[in-house]
């Protein structure tokens, strides 16, 4: 299996390639050179499997053996999802109404940002555990991605990371989940801007391609194929689970409502539906809406400004894994997704053409979700099951409302839940409801902190250059423990 860029200007790579790198050498995002095709009989036969065991089977499908023979290859996800909380690592809660609630949230963070992350982190290590390297970590998060990354590498002898989060536009469980853990390989920066705006340094120090190269520079967002790849495995689980029978054919179709920001579950369900597996994809956005302008007008253009959310951690305008899915319904056209986004990213306005827009709009329907209408799902649910949503997840469960409310036909439904609502104290009372608050994430609050501040006066791409330059430095001057 080999990967290309969704430009088309850089060589192609094998899973190892992808890995190690954030954004191609052309700015694009790799993608399989091809898509393997499922048939009936091969899902059918999946229908039983566990969520590990889907995962084994679809990473087996994009690792060739000769990089990660397929006994490592379960090993390693065995070893990602041993700190989950949750039996079946993934759990599907049904509620009333027809409410199927597919809680990806069971890992060490409460986001479903653990499980691509634990078995990213696994891969990483096996490969730099052989060539004996270095490499630094860099993120951007609105929100889950910084801790969940911090988590999966907190035991790497070999890895250093460092985090960027918006000052002020995470929740403050999220925000104390990054900054409490006081270990000497993880570095945390917070920024006085929003998610967009702090990616802007991130990808112009990846831009410089001899500096990526010198520091083993690589990216934990979900730029990176291999988050992409494990989150597949949501939408086969979220179909074995939801369809009634397999038996006919054609197989039944499943809804899969994915609340989004930066694009990435999205995605991974595109794929998934190319494989072959039969859902119908629904993108459910906040006011930050510019994914669902592009499904229904073909307008992909930011808005004069990010505006922060109940669901902040999808307060993002820029959902740079938009590229892989123009790429994908564009018949893998690297030349037309090269002039779109280099166009995007010359002007912040992109018109879809026609042919990309229908393709777009057929594979996925979409809904822009205001606050009042989360707060609202989020009483809702409450009222009627006694279970509380994280407002992401109540993103979602307000499309499902208002489909049973309007007695729309019922295909069977299911809503991913990226987070636990015990993160988000601030929405639940928003909501009007009481938080449910565990021990360990009150603890939080007394436990000490440590993060850099990047102020706006500050050149933060500078910044950034100085810290990668000096982690390197220590790590090649033979003191990997050292004190930053």
């Amino acid at each position: 299996m080999w990967y290309i860029s969704t430009r088309g200007l850089a060589p192609r790579v094998d899973f190892e390639g992808a890995l190690f790198s954030g954004y191609a050498p052309d700015g694009g995002l790799y993608v399989p050179e091809e898509l393997p095709q499922l048939d009936g009989e091969t899902l059918r036969q999946w229908r039983s499997l566990s969520y590990p065991s889907l995962v084994k089977e679809l990473c087996s499908l994009f690792i060739g053996p000769e990089l990660i023979p397929r006994d490592d290859l379960n090993g390693l996800i065995d070893r990602a999802f041993s700190r989950f909380c949750h039996e079946d690592v993934v759990h599907l809660c049904r509620l009333v109404q027809g409410l199927n609630v597919l809680e990806l949230w069971h890992g060490v963070t409460r986001a479903f940002k653990d499980l691509s992350l634990s078995c990213t982190a696994q891969f990483l290590q096996y490969f730099l555990e052989k060539r004996e390297k270095h490499i630094t970590v860099v993120v951007g998060t609105s929100g889950d991605t910084g801790s969940a990354a911090i988590e999966s590498v907190l035991e790497a002898k070999n890895v250093d990371i460092i985090v960027l989060l918006p000052k002020g536009r995470c929740s403050r469980i999220q925000e104390l989940q990054m900054t409490t853990v006081l270990r000497e390989n993880v570095h945390v920066f917070e920024v006085e801007g929003n998610s967009d705006q702090l990616d802007v340094p991130i990808k112009a120090v990846f831009a410089d391609l001899p500096f990526v190269e010198k520091h083993n520079l690589m990216s934990l967002n979900s730029v990176n194929w291999s988050r992409v790849l494990v989150q597949m495995a949501h939408y086969f689980f979220a179909y074995f689970r939801c369809a009634p029978s397999l038996d006919g054919c054609p197989l039944p179709t499943v809804e899969v409502v994915v609340p989004t920001g930066a694009a990435g579950n999205l995605a991974a369900g595109c794929i998934a539906q190319k494989m072959g597996l039969p859902i119908r994809l629904v993108a459910v956005v906040n006011h930050n809406d510019i994914i669902h302008r592009a499904i229904q007008q073909g307008d992909f253009s930011l808005s004069e400004a990010v505006r922060p959310s109940l669901a902040s951690a999808m307060d993002i305008q820029m959902p740079y894994n938009m590229e892989r899915i123009f790429w994908l319904l564009s018949g893998s056209n690297s030349q037309v997704t090269r002039a779109l986004m280099e166009q995007f990213e010359r002007t912040q306005s992109v018109q879809l053409p026609k042919e990309l827009h229908g393709k777009l709009s057929e594979a996925v329907t979409s809904q822009s979700v205001s606050d009042e209408a989360i707060a609202r799902a989020m009483g809702r649910c409450w009222e009627e099951n006694r279970y509380l949503l994280c407002p992401p997840s109540a993103v979602a469960v307000s499309y499902h409302y208002q489909q049973m409310d309007g007695q729309q036909p019922s295909t069977p439904r299911c809503c991913l839940a990226p987070a636990s609502a015990a993160k988000f104290p601030e929405a639940v009372l928003a909501a009007g409801l009481t938080p449910e608050t565990p021990e360990d994430i009150l603890a939080l609050e007394h436990k000490e902190t440590r993060c850099t501040s990047m102020q706006r006066e500050d050149d933060w791409t500078l910044m950034l250059r100085d810290t990668v330059e000096h982690l390197s430095q220590r790590w090649r001057g033979g003191s990997p423990n050292a004190s930053a």
